[in-house]
């Protein structure tokens, strides 16, 4: 029986937010970041338990994150001038820890709908620091994901 929180879910954004303010590899390298919400979208997948595109909405800035929001549909997450997209698998493989996400962003793998790509490249090692604290939240892959509210 696994510990861990469904991806996605709201459980899973809480915990990523604790994790992300315990890292102090993103607390110095993202100290700089002042420029907005990010969102990390992933796509309806019906046949996966998404059924709609679904997300989470990080209120990142200076080096921490001040709040994350589990929303339903891209429009919900257009408030974010950053918003990232891929499919479940692959935010799966990030989180995991290996994906290299700002690579993975130049290779299309990951796509920046919204948002300036040059801003991105410039927090490569906070970018990093962000997947490192993904891959310290329990994760629970054989639970079915859970929809925004």
């Amino acid at each position: 029986m696994s510990t861990g929180h469904p991806f996605p879910s709201q459980a899973w954004a809480d915990a990523f937010k604790d994790a992300v303010n315990q890292n102090e590899a993103y607390q110095k390298h993202g100290k700089p970041w002042t420029f907005g919400k990010v969102a990390m979208a992933v796509k309806a997948e019906p046949g996966k338990g998404i059924p709609d595109d679904a997300g989470f909405i990080l209120d990142v800035h200076e080096g921490a994150c001040r709040g994350v929001a589990y929303v339903k549909g891209m429009d919900a997450m257009q408030e974010a001038p950053f918003i990232i997209v891929a499919d479940y698998d692959r935010w799966l493989t990030v989180i995991a820890g290996d994906v290299d996400p700002i690579k993975a962003m130049m290779e299309g793998k990951l796509k920046l709908v919204k948002g300036a790509l040059p801003t991105m490249l410039r927090f490569v090692e906070s970018s990093r620091a962000l997947v490192n604290s993904a891959t310290e939240v329990a994760t629970d892959l054989d639970a079915a994901p859970e929809p925004p509210n």
